[in-house]
């Protein structure tokens, strides 16, 4: 039988290249509670920690959101926040970040470390499902075209249901990100490799690639996928 190939939340093929860009430009520059968040998370949930983004996913983030200016986000999916508190770190002092997660206690594992980062008034949680919440924001009729940047690393059967409503809140020109879109690596498997993907990842793959060829197709939007963590698709609203 075919060994299962090791998989890690990098795409990148090479162990060692990757170690340079964590050593030499990632590790250097993390925010000291960022850092702390990632030690809490493995200590509390080691088998899940891999859920939060990848360092260098996290700092190109940052740097978007300082370059686009952006004031008013959203993000899908916070787990234990080291995506959130990046963003709360990376926005203006008048910044405002929407939060959703179905999961309260993960968040409030990560809470401390918003705390003490001294960011957590930028944040609002809503603990439910991405779907429910998002469409009691739209009712509102209040923040229609309102947000500059969207993060989208939530249940990925959902990411198209979530794809249509964040068009009706990000304005134009705004950014959608969604996270794991190359999926380990996985949308490039072929069924003639020695090695198999490993069950719990070729569950989601068939949904990761119809997402793909859907964003590709959309002329709502114009879309790129960037190889950093296991892919990160960033979609700018056209109309």
């Amino acid at each position: 039988m075919a060994k299962e190939k090791k998989v890690g939340k990098s795409i990148l093929q090479s162990d060692a290249l990757l170690e340079y860009i964590l050593k030499t430009s990632a590790y250097p520059k993390e925010h000291e509670q960022l850092a702390e968040i990632r030690k809490v998370t493995v200590q509390k949930y080691p088998f899940l920690c891999i859920m939060n983004v990848s360092i260098d996913e996290a700092q190109f983030i940052s740097l978007l959101l300082k370059l686009m200016n952006a004031k008013k986000t959203i993000e899908l999916g916070v787990f234990t926040g080291y995506s959130l508190l990046t963003t709360a770190l990376a926005l203006p002092e008048d910044g405002k970040i929407t939060s959703i997660d179905i999961d309260k206690e993960a968040y409030e594992c990560g809470l401390p470390c918003i705390k003490k980062a001294g960011v957590e008034y930028k944040i609002n949680f809503i603990q439910s499902d991405g779907i429910t919440a998002l469409n009691s924001i739209i009712d509102n009729g209040k923040e229609g075209g309102s947000y500059d940047f969207a993060f989208v690393d939530a249940d990925k059967e959902n990411y198209v249901k979530y794809h249509e409503k964040l068009l009706k809140l990000v304005k134009i020109g705004g950014l959608i990100a969604y996270d794991n879109t190359l999926w380990f690596g996985s949308v490039a498997h072929s069924e003639k490799d020695p090695y198999p993907i490993p069950k719990w990842i070729r569950i989601h793959q068939p949904t990761l690639l119809k997402f793909n060829e859907f964003l590709a197709n959309d002329t709502r939007v114009e879309s790129t996928i960037l190889s950093l963590g296991d892919g990160l698709t960033l979609c700018r609203r056209l109309k």
